[in-house]
């Protein structure tokens, strides 16, 4: 008696499983994210440059590009969108903030620009991975802006 393997992957029920192991694929996503922000909060490390240079959330994003196909048409596709986004984001804001605050360091003013828009992009990420580790929890999709025309 041999299966037909198109039986196997197009049944519901292998459906679920799949959807079930890409939810717990983005929980993991979301736990190397938080742990690069612990890692900065626990060794007193600026929050938004240990986000983005840190290995579990390097390792993070490359886990969201190696999947992100299997969840197209899924709710899961927003996670890995607001994951991704988080990242990149993160990395942009910091780049503007170092470019503006580094002319400013001649005249004094510019570290504590770099300190203040340093924290506000961490402040920004702990707000991104809980918001999205608790949607994700409760079984929710996160919003998606509209593109433009």
């Amino acid at each position: 008696m041999d299966a037909d393997p198109n039986s196997i992957v197009n049944s519901p029920g292998s459906a679920d499983s799949q959807l079930s192991g890409l939810v717990s694929y983005t929980h993991w996503i979301y736990a190397l994210h938080s742990l690069s922000v612990l890692s900065a909060l626990l060794t007193a490390r600026a929050v938004a440059l240990h986000f983005v240079f840190g290995l579990p959330s390097i390792i993070a994003v490359i886990m969201n590009y190696a999947r992100r196909s299997e969840t197209r048409g899924t709710w899961l596709e927003s996670h890995f969108r607001w994951q991704i986004r988080t990242f990149w984001f993160a990395l942009l804001w910091i780049f503007l903030t170092s470019i503006i605050a580094m002319p400013l360091l001649l005249i004094g003013v510019g570290f504590i620009l770099g300190l203040l828009g340093f924290g506000l992009v961490g402040l920004w990420v702990i707000y991104r991975i809980v918001r999205g580790w608790l949607s994700l929890r409760d079984g929710h999709s996160m919003p998606v802006l509209a593109t433009l025309p």
